[in-house]
């Protein structure tokens, strides 16, 4: 019996895998060269000799010492690393194979080697990557580089804040603060002209007579000069445009800021004018028995033309148009018998007036016995009507509809308005003196000021009321305190503000200064 067993032995040892398609088998020899033999893994019985061709990474487990070492099996990969025994990879990795299972290091980047791993240490850091390069001396040098770029955007944040801050506190300091003086920062001599007016243009001021028309800056100084021939001029301006048109007259001519842009005679006797903000402008034509309101380009093509009857609408008493130049909103006066009856009429040349009516009319309001002598859109969606009794505040987007009514309890002398406020001023209740009512566009009363000079013109803009008469100047905030009051040397022709922080331009009988306000009166002290 033990000599077959030879024989079958040595026959399996002869044969020696020489079948080419099982060359995954294994050679068992006999027991005595078992002890000859490489054992790769005393736990797995039968080593595994990857030999396939396919498989260029073949494992190689050499040693009861390096059983968990990685098999990295692309040599094309560049940044592959060997993990050669588990002391070592305890030491360069934190995270223990017997406790967390082998690492899949995946190719980040063939040419760099950049590896990544999922980061399995703290709740609040699992499902991050983080990017080595090798070691993890590079993951904390990254880590570094992100608390860097972390705290700067702080710090950024921060600076921007605190500017904001800053300015912000400055502003409300300027809105609050109260001046006592003035320096002059520039003077020139002027011949005041009885017949001249001025308006606010730009950030600065337009002088018109009847000879021409003056661009003054900042400075006090003549910018340009344009000569006119005009009778009786009257004035609009918007933004940097401005439209000097002769009443009872035919012509018209339109500005800005860099000098004439075009001129136009008109078919008929011009009542009005008013221009918008990119310088189209609208002018109130009176013929025999018809009204017209025409509208103009800048360069003075005709946009279009809307008649009115006399007998049925009345007399144009106030037109007004939006900044887009899109929105036209009349005043007409019409006596019927002993009744006086005012109309307001809404137009829309847009596309909404466009499909509504041929003549673009998309609103109408009456009233009887109430005098509306002034129209105004003091925003693009906002139009202001007032009478001696109310003032009427209409929200216009394409149709209007009435916002607000303030009813005006006692006689009025002045308004003014800007595209943030309205105001009334009227004889004071009691004792000399004038109350200034100021009014948000929602019909809300803001505050009252008493002042008690007599006063010949009032200049509002966004921040502040300007209210000068004879010597007397007084500067209100749009909150209702006192930003300067001073009694000058000379008699105040006009005065408005600059685009210069606290600077004016103020034109006297002989001379136009550019001031600006100081703290101290140093002038009084002398």
């Amino acid at each position: 019996m033990k000599k077959k067993r030879s024989k079958k032995t040595e026959n399996r040892s002869t044969e020696n895998m020489r079948n080419p398609e099982r060359r995954g088998t294994e050679n068992l020899r006999t027991p005595e060269r078992r002890g000859t033999e490489n054992l790769r893994n005393p736990e797995r019985r039968g080593t595994e000799n990857l030999r396939g061709t396919e498989r260029r990474g073949t494992e190689n487990l050499r040693g009861t010492e390096r059983r968990g070492t990685e098999n990295l099996r692309n040599p094309e990969r560049r940044g592959t690393e060997n993990l050669r025994n588990s002391e070592r990879r305890r030491a360069d990795d934190p995270r223990n194979q017997e406790e967390h299972g082998t690492e899949n290091l995946k190719h980040k980047d063939k040419k760099k080697g950049l590896f990544h791993r999922r980061n399995k240490g703290k709740a609040s850091d699992r499902g991050r990557v983080v990017h080595v390069r090798g070691s993890e001396e590079a993951g904390r040098a990254n880590l570094a580089r992100r608390r860097r770029s972390l705290i700067k955007k702080v710090v950024i944040i921060s600076v921007v804040v605190i500017a904001v801050l800053v300015a912000a506190g400055i502003t409300y300091y300027n809105s609050i603060r109260q001046y006592k003086g003035y320096t002059v920062v520039k003077s020139s001599e002027t011949t005041y002209e009885t017949n001249a007016s001025y308006i606010e243009f730009g950030t600065n001021l337009l002088k018109y007579t009847p000879e021409g028309v003056s661009y003054i800056n900042s400075n006090g100084d003549i910018v340009w000069t344009a000569g006119t021939d005009i009778k009786a001029p009257i004035a609009a301006s918007n933004g940097n445009y401005a439209v000097v048109a002769d009443k009872g007259g035919n012509r018209v001519v339109v500005f800005n800021t860099d000098g004439q842009v075009s001129e136009n005679t008109m078919p008929y006797t011009i009542c009005d004018v008013d221009i918008s903000k990119h310088g189209a402008y609208v002018v109130v034509l009176e013929g025999d028995k018809t009204n017209y309101i025409n509208m103009y380009s800048n360069t003075g093509a005709i946009i279009y033309e809307i008649q009115t009857s006399i007998d049925k609408s009345g007399y144009p008493v106030d037109i007004t148009v939006s900044d887009n130049g899109e929105k036209l909103f009349t005043s007409y006066f019409l006596i019927d018998g002993l009744t006086t009856n005012i109309s307001l009429t809404a137009y829309n040349f847009g596309d909404v007036g466009q499909n509504l009516n041929a003549d673009r009319m998309v609103g109408g309001f009456k009233f009887k016995d109430e005098l509306i002598p002034k129209v105004e859109f003091v925003t693009n969606n906002t139009v202001a009507a007032f009478s001696d009794q109310h003032i009427y505040i209409y929200k216009m987007r394409e149709k209007p509809v009435i916002k607000a009514i303030v009813d005006l309890d006692g006689e009025v002398k002045s308004i003014f308005y800007s595209k943030n406020y309205i105001g009334t001023i009227q004889k004071a209740a009691e004792g000399e003196g004038y109350l200034m009512k100021v009014y948000n566009l929602s019909g809300d009363l803001e505050f009252k000021y008493d002042f008690n000079f007599e006063y010949d013109n009032i200049n509002a803009s966004n921040d502040e009321i300007i209210i000068t008469g004879g010597q007397e100047c007084l500067i209100v905030t749009k909150s209702g305190r006192t930003r300067f009051r001073y009694t000058f040397d000379s008699n105040i022709k006009s005065m408005i503000a600059t685009s210069g922080t606290r600077q004016y331009i103020v034109t006297f009988d002989n001379r136009t200064e550019t001031i600006k306000l100081t703290a101290k009166d140093e002038k009084k002290k002398k």
